[in-house]
């Protein structure tokens, strides 16, 4: 069975990205509310601005983590891409000197006659 059309798949990942980016949306808005309640000298207002900024710092500090996870991944995916071309490499090698060993020891074999 083949997997879904690519413009289909590019929407899915879209949708999911926005699915989680609004689960952390709302986790930062319960846990600035959270941290709002322990402060019951607020005025409502103080209280929004409060919730306002945690709210605010949570997102930038969730892009900033995202963004070095992002880069990270991409130096992962290099550093593997190149190790893996250079065990190919050296499989490639092997091969081929394996195959022209077992060549020159069977017209070896052959000339002995």
């Amino acid at each position: 069975m083949k997997g879904p059309a690519p413009d289909v798949a590019a929407g899915i990942a879209r949708l999911e990205g926005y699915l989680l980016a609004q689960g952390r949306l709302s986790e930062a808005r319960r846990e600035a509310e959270e941290f709002a309640d322990r402060m019951p000298w607020l005025t409502t207002a103080q209280r929004e601005d409060v919730v306002s900024h945690y709210v605010q710092d949570r997102i930038a500090l969730t892009r900033r983590v995202l963004a070095a996870l992002v880069a990270r991944a991409g130096e992962l995916r290099q550093e593997y891409t190149e190790r893996y071309e250079e065990l190919r490499r050296r499989l490639v090698c092997g091969s081929v000197a394996a195959l022209l060993c077992s060549a020159a020891l069977c017209a070896a074999a052959l000339l002995a006659r």
